[in-house]
C-alpha cells in the first residue's frame, strides 16, 4: 500500500467522496475508514493487484472506492436502498466494483453474481455479526482472510463490549477460523475493534 510522510494513499482518480489529493494519489482517511484505521495500526496490513475481495456492508462506497484503486475486483454487497444509490455512483467509476443490493446474512441472494474471493471484508452493525461472516465462508478461499469490524454497541448497548469481542472470537474459532491478530481502532474509531481471521 502507498504511504507518503505516514499519510495512507490510494492511486485512483479522485473526486469520489470530496477526498482530499496529495501528489496526484487519493487521500485514505483512517478517520472515515475502518480498513484505513488498520492499516495505519498495523503497517504490515497490504492489498494485492490480484485480490477479489467479498465486501459485506459497503455504504456509500466510501471504503470500496479504496479497495478498487488497489485491487481486482470489489463485490460490494449492501442492503439500504440510500446509500445504495451512492455506491451505484462509485461504481460508474470503477468497473472493478460489482454492487449487489442484498442482505449478507443471506449469501443465497447474490451467490451466483461471486467468484471465489481471497478476502471477506465485513464492516455490517448488525447483532450477529459473526454469524453473518461464517455464512459467507462458501466464498472464501483456502488460506484466505477474513477482517470483521467489530462495534460492541451494535452487538448489545447493555453488555460489557470485552465480553462481546471475547464471544465474537469465540463463534469465528468455533465456525472453522483461525483469528490470526485483534486490535482496537483507536484513535481513529471509538468502540470499533478489527478481528483478522484466516480459513485453513
Amino acid at each position: 500500500m502507498i504511504r507518503i510522510d505516514g499519510v495512507l494513499l490510494s492511486k485512483g482518480s479522485g473526486g469520489v467522496y470530496g477526498e482530499k489529493m496529495m501528489k496526484g494519489l487519493r487521500v485514505w482517511d483512517p478517520y472515515r475508514s475502518k480498513f484505513a484505521a488498520l492499516a495505519m495500526i498495523k503497517p504490515e496490513t497490504d492489498l494485492d493487484e490480484d485480490l477479489r475481495v467479498l465486501y459485506l456492508g459497503a455504504a456509500n462506497g466510501t471504503t470500496v472506492s479504496h479497495f478498487a484503486d488497489y485491487v481486482k475486483t470489489v463485490y460490494a454487497v449492501e442492503f439500504a436502498p440510500r446509500p445504495m444509490q451512492d455506491l451505484i455512483e462509485v461504481s460508474r467509476r470503477r468497473k472493478n466494483i460489482i454492487p449487489i443490493m442484498a442482505d449478507a446474512a443471506n449469501p443465497r441472494e447474490y451467490a451466483p453474481f461471486v467468484e471465489e474471493v481471497g478476502m471477506i471484508y465485513q464492516d455490517v452493525a448488525q447483532p450477529n455479526q459473526a454469524e453473518i461472516a461464517l455464512v459467507n465462508l462458501p466464498f472464501l478461499k483456502k488460506g484466505g482472510v477474513v477482517i470483521l469490524m467489530l462495534k460492541a454497541r451494535s452487538v448489545d448497548v447493555t453488555a460489557d463490549p470485552k465480553v462481546i469481542f471475547e464471544d465474537t472470537i469465540k463463534t469465528l474459532e468455533d465456525g472453522g477460523l483461525i483469528v490470526e491478530d485483534t486490535c482496537r481502532l483507536e484513535p481513529y474509531h471509538h468502540d470499533h475493534a478489527c478481528i483478522v481471521c484466516r480459513k485453513p
